[in-house]
């Protein structure tokens, strides 16, 4: 599933749309991605609207169009959003297509794990005002991370990481980057982490987010191959930073990847 770079690059792609007047709207509304969605109503109130703005916010999408209209995307599992030249003709697992003169924004889904909503509200949606502060928001402290790993101290680090309630955007790889940087197991039990542990939990947090905004949300770029990210998708990847084979395995359901030197 995308995280919180790769879904930042993701609505980058409807950038093309932004200022155009929507022509048309072809959507799928008996798919799944369409779950508890009023299509007809979104198909009628996009009409003649402008895209104005795209907002992200860990791993949720939100669009603004003119009018108070707002279309809010998940991706899940195979979810992808790209622009497409006029004129474009839906394919099978292009469930939402907004055409414009130009450009067509296109949302393709063949799984269909992801999420299509639309609101009308002159504000933000209420959904969007209660999201959690993301890790590159003043609000994401150490006090609260601090907080977090007590709260849920019998919860490995690794799958505490992967709880959107409390880390949103991270994913598998960046909680992986997280802990391997920080030097900590991916089954350390939260409460057992010290406070210098929490502390480096929320700083190196903060620090893989906003260098994951600039690289890969930028232009889909691969991080510094010092980071671990670039070593763990296969078995047999060594740690870059002491050469160790890198251990793969099962925490809560979630495959870890991890240095049995570094991290002991």
């Amino acid at each position: 599933m995308p995280e919180l770079a790769e879904v930042f690059w993701y609505a980058k792609q409807w950038d093309a749309g932004q200022g155009r007047r929507i022509r048309a709207v072809d959507l799928h509304p008996r798919k799944r991605v369409f779950r508890g969605c009023d299509t007809s109503a979104l198909h009628d109130a996009l009409l003649g609207t402008s895209l104005k703005k795209a907002h992200t916010h860990g791993k949720q999408m939100l669009f603004e169009f003119t009018g108070s209209h707002w279309l809010a995307v998940h991706l899940g599992m195979t979810g992808s959003l790209e622009t497409k030249r006029e004129p474009f003709e839906p394919g099978k697992h292009d469930h939402l297509v907004l055409h414009t003169r130009e450009a067509a924004l296109v949302f393709e889904d063949p799984r269909q794990f992801g999420a299509i909503r639309y609101y009308h509200d002159k504000g933000f949606p209420d959904f969007w005002k209660k999201l959690p502060p993301q890790p590159t928001d003043k609000a994401f402290t150490a006090v609260l991370v601090a907080k977090t790993l007590n709260r849920h101290a019998r919860v490995p680090l690794k799958a505490l990481l992967l709880d959107q309630r409390y880390f949103p955007g991270i994913g598998n790889w960046m909680a992986d980057e997280i802990l391997w940087q920080a030097k900590l197991p991916p089954h350390l039990l939260s409460g057992d982490a010290t406070g210098k542990q929490a502390r480096d939990v929320w700083r190196l947090t903060q620090k893989i987010s906003a260098a994951s905004l600039r690289i890969i949300g930028k232009d889909w770029s691969d991080p510094p191959k010092s980071w671990l990210m670039l070593h763990r998708w296969e078995d047999g990847g060594k740690c870059p930073r002491c050469g160790t084979l890198l251990k793969r395995e099962t925490v809560r359901g979630r495959t870890a990847c991890w240095c049995p030197k570094c991290q002991k």
